[in-house]
């Protein structure tokens, strides 16, 4: 001190300034540990006191987890439900507070005086000055990695309920002081044009998604994992979908038994028991923002099981992956491989949308012309099922979605068995031409013909550039057609599946078993070209899927009783004959006319 009183005035006062910088940053710095704390005893609720200090593990950025400081403020009591308590920390890390607590870092450890207390889980409001944050007690976490101990580890299907967006999430609670750290699922392998149109349709499933994420990429193949390679604050990830498009939420781990593990500190979408892969994850950055911090992830291999999805956590084991739905997106540039977690309304998502990124996502050109979609979809012990759909191009496409997503679904779904299929394989091939065409004319040669005529049906029109298109049908005119009310029609193949009472949709009311259900989709009739037909109007007597027109009044009488339930009767255009011409056209056009048989 002397010795600066002899220095000049402005260098003693740079002096003192690094001298109190430097005593701050000494004042404030905490030992850092080279691991968090592993084995340890957990350390209850009741032991916690107000200004006990801790250590968050989580990672910032690769792989390897670095801690960070806070302070316990206390506990709110019953805050999540009755028994469900939330330990309010006060986030003292300078790195930390300037963000607040962020999208990825949910379930990383917290560790006072060494020993587990809790996991990081919601966030405390989103504008405060002083940042604060909500963490899951050691209690509730050991209370969802304890089903795991009481159910045999094996793959459980994605149950087919509403997937439920958790606490803090309803349009009613948009103010809520806390809200769980969810995390966000990364759309990796998709173009962000292709992302944002999937992104209304996945909120509906209860999914935050953003297109800003990478993956490796490949078949999504399992990776055999010690049982030691992930550690309490390593970065691990819950995927939908893995391999060329990934769909994944990056999360943090909290606890670590043997091959089990405990993460996120409340639920990904809260539905229980579930089967999904559970991912290695790498941390390329995070986001820092006032209203919502973010990391941002590459998701690797397949490293487990996600095996509960629960109020507190979630949990599973290491090792094998579950069972997935393996798909194949065929163009003739290239072919996406991906599989889907096995669930009736996220595999059809999926799906669609590798197949728009296949058409509308990549610098390949060939599909304006058109093109058409061949689906084959492989269930155990049935026999392939197979649909078509044409298109005259990516714009087409994209406004006929919802109704290959509604085909999908129908395809995909099984009200019947626990059965899911084995594979899907889509195949789009282009078109040399566009499909559109319109017809000027239909003439026939005769409307009141007489048994054994033969009709000749003449179908005149153009196509996309003027063309001229024809094309005749002949028909052999049968005696039992006689004194019976007919009409001839030209529509196209959704057209005369609604006029012929074939619906829209299948369901589990319909239909008897799942092979009939699997027949009741092969009916549907082709959506592209026309179908010409002769249609008789009948009141059908119908058994579930089954009509029996011109019923005999006894049998209508033995089922009076049953009307409300399994039989019902409905006035129907049967279909005595029907040819499909113009294929691969697509042709909007009804003609109807009045057609009669007599001597």
């Amino acid at each position: 001190m002397l010795l600066l009183l002899h220095l000049p005035t402005s260098l003693r006062s740079g002096l003192r300034v690094l001298w109190g910088s430097c005593a701050l940053l000494l004042a404030c710095a905490t030992p850092v540990a080279a691991a968090p704390p592993s084995g340890g005893a957990a350390l209850p609720l009741a032991e916690l006191a107000v200004g006990d200090r801790g250590e968050v593990w989580t990672v910032f950025q690769g792989t390897t987890p670095e801690p960070f400081s806070v302070e316990v403020a206390g506990v709110i009591r019953n805050a999540l439900g009755p028994g469900k308590s939330l330990i309010l920390c006060r986030l003292t890390d300078p790195r930390v507070q300037a963000m607040g607590a962020v999208a990825g870092m949910s379930g990383s450890p917290l560790y006072i005086r060494g020993r587990l207390a809790g996991a990081l889980s919601y966030q405390v409001q989103r504008f405060e000055t002083v940042r604060y944050a909500g963490f899951t007690p050691v209690a509730d976490l050991e209370e969802v990695a304890l089903r795991l101990s009481e159910s045999p580890l094996i793959p459980i299907p994605l149950r087919e309920a509403h997937l439920n967006q958790a606490p803090g999430r309803s349009a009613a609670l948009n103010e809520a002081i806390l809200e769980p750290l969810r995390p966000v699922f990364t759309l990796s392998g998709l173009a962000p044009s292709v992302a944002e149109h999937f992104a209304p349709q996945l909120r509906a499933l209860g999914l935050t998604t953003t297109a800003l994420g990478g993956s490796e990429g490949g078949t999504g193949a399992n990776r055999s994992t010690p049982a030691d390679s992930l550690n309490p604050g390593d970065a691990v990830a819950v995927a939908l979908a893995v391999g060329d498009i990934t769909i994944a939420g990056t999360g943090t781990v909290s606890r670590v038994d043997g091959r089990r593990i405990t993460a996120f500190g409340h639920p990904m979408l809260g539905i229980g028991d579930v089967a999904l892969p559970l991912c290695a994850s790498e941390i390329v950055a995070i986001l820092p923002s006032n209203l919502n911090s973010m990391k941002v992830s590459n998701t690797g291999p397949i490293i487990g099981t996600l095996l509960q999805d629960r109020l507190s956590a979630v949990a599973g084991e290491l090792g094998p992956g579950p069972d997935l739905i393996p798909v194949e997106v065929e163009t003739p540039q290239r072919s996406l491989r991906f599989a889907v977690a096995r669930h009736p309304q996220l595999a059809p998502l999926a799906t669609a949308m590798g197949v728009t990124q296949a058409v509308q996502g990549t610098n390949d050109a060939g599909f304006a012309e058109g093109f058409r979609v061949v689906t084959r979809v492989d269930f155990p012990g049935h026999k392939p099922l197979e649909m078509a759909m044409l298109y005259p191009g990516p714009q087409g496409f994209a406004a006929g979605l919802e109704e290959f997503l509604q085909k999908l679904n129908a395809c995909l779904q099984n009200p019947f068995e626990r059965t899911f299929p084995r594979s899907v394989h889509i195949r789009i091939e282009r078109l040399r031409q566009r499909p559109w065409a319109y017809l000027d004319q239909v003439q026939p040669s005769s409307t009141r013909p007489r048994p054994s005529d033969t009709v000749t049906v003449l179908l005149s029109g153009r196509d996309h550039q003027g063309s001229a298109l024809e094309e005749s049908v002949s028909l052999s005119v049968p005696s039992a057609w006689m004194g019976r009310t007919l009409e001839l029609v030209v529509l196209n193949g959704r057209e005369l599946d609604r006029v012929t009472g074939q619906a829209a949709s299948l369901s589990a009311n319909d239909v008897r078993s799942f092979a009939s259900y699997l027949d009741g989709l092969r009916s549907f009739r082709r959506p592209d070209g026309l179908y010409v037909a002769i249609l008789e109007r009948a009141s059908a007597l119908l058994d579930q899927n089954d009509r029996l027109v011109g019923a005999p009044g006894s049998i209508e009488r033995i089922t009076q009783a049953n009307l409300d339930t399994r039989y019902g009767r409905q006035d129907v255009a049967t279909p005595l004959w029907e040819q499909h011409v113009m294929p691969d056209r697509l042709i909007s056009i009804q003609v109807r006319r009045p057609f009669s048989v007599s001597e």
